[in-house]
């Protein structure tokens, strides 16, 4: 495959939902930094991520719902009218400064994706992944959605398979309802059970395309490998896709707030380089993750797995020195060593909850109709 290239954006830096939300923290800056600082990436990989235009974005989203985040953006405020109708001004979907400028530009970052991978390659966007967002409405902290956005783009360069796996600890719901019942799109999740947006049962095939997994609490490494092995991988390699779309949300980790999933890094990781040889062009994205320190090292993760770049046992002091200056208010103290001076988590096997393996089985029987 072609060199990786990673897109990334300014408008992260300093940018946030609000210093309650769970969006205050920095993420994509962090990623950037430490992935500069160890090395990994030279100029001639990184991309400025364009914003797109409002004309672009209406491929999903409908005119009235951009038109309303722009103005909003603008006056700083909106009627009680267009906070009911679009859900934005919500605690879960605040008024800030940059609130169209910045999710304009994660989406800009996955169309400008789609363009680089024309004929091949991989591409990086971890400010993408905003998988809750609807046509006309906000959802789950995401205003627009860029994975819908990206696999509409390969639709309309006439690409006819196109592979979307979701292994954030939220089931991505804009996606399911953007692809519901299309053949063209075949979407995998796994998500925590009984989380919200309390979508993507066992049995909820979004039209009859879609294969979703929820995980039970505490499913740790042993059970995502599981997952891994008996549905994700062999799903798509089934579906033999021109374009595989990851977002590697990073929110099912166990110091992450927001899912009570246990897994490490290391099966993030083990995800990126088995799906990347299936598909002559994969997307990389980001999406979920509310801890800084393990948003940021699962991501700068993702990268060198996807240049084969070997982890550090420790990291050298100007990348462990990005780490040790992040703060969060949910945790007023650094937290244990792990998590600022290496990138790698202890790996954390562990028992497989029965239901998981009850699940697993039963799709492994549908398995004639996951294509």
């Amino acid at each position: 495959m072609q060199t990786p290239l990673f897109i990334g954006s300014e408008i992260y830096r300093g940018s946030s939902y609000g210093a309650r939300h769970p969006l205050s923290i920095p993420r994509v800056p962090t990623v950037i930094d430490l992935c500069r600082a160890l090395g990994w990436l030279p100029p001639a990989q990184y991309r400025t991520s364009p914003r797109a235009k409002p004309q672009a974005l209406t491929t999903w989203h409908t005119p009235d719902y951009i038109t309303a985040l722009q103005v909003a953006e603008t006056s700083g405020q909106v009627t009680p009218e267009i906070r009911a109708r679009h859900q934005i001004g919500t605690l879960s979907n605040p008024i800030y400064p940059e609130m169209f400028r910045r999710p304009a530009t994660a989406a800009g970052g996955s169309l400008l994706a789609t363009d680089l991978l024309a004929t091949g390659g991989v591409a990086y966007n971890p400010g993408g992944g905003t998988h809750h967002g609807m046509a006309d409405h906000a959802g789950g902290f995401c205003y627009l959605n860029d994975p819908v956005l990206a696999i509409k783009a390969f639709l309309a360069q006439g690409l006819s398979r196109i592979a979307y796996v979701d292994i954030d600890a939220h089931h991505c719901d804009g996606v399911a309802a953007a692809f519901h019942g299309d053949p063209r799109v075949l979407m995998i999740s796994t998500h925590e059970a009984r989380r919200w947006p309390f979508t993507g049962t066992l049995h909820d095939r979004a039209g009859g395309h879609a294969i979703n997994l929820p995980l039970p609490r505490a499913t740790n490494d042993s059970g995502f490998a599981m997952a891994l092995h008996e549905v994700i991988l062999p799903a798509v390699q089934s579906f033999t896709p021109q374009a595989l779309i990851l977002q590697c949300g990073a929110d099912a980790v166990t110091e992450d707030p927001l899912s009570r999933l246990a897994l490490s890094n290391n099966a993030h990781w083990e995800a990126v380089a088995l799906l990347r040889p299936l598909a002559p062009r994969l997307l990389v994205l980001g999406g979920g993750g509310y801890n800084p320190w393990t948003v940021g090292r699962l991501w700068s993760g993702v990268w060198a797995t996807l240049n084969g770049h070997a982890i550090p046992d420790r990291l050298p002091e100007p990348a462990r020195a990005i780490l040790a200056a992040l703060s969060w208010a949910r945790r007023p103290a650094l937290p244990d060593d792990a998590l600022i001076d290496t990138l790698r988590d202890t790996p954390r096997p562990g028992p497989i909850a029965d239901d998981l393996r009850a699940s697993v089985q039963h799709l492994r029987d549908r398995r004639t109709t996951w294509v």
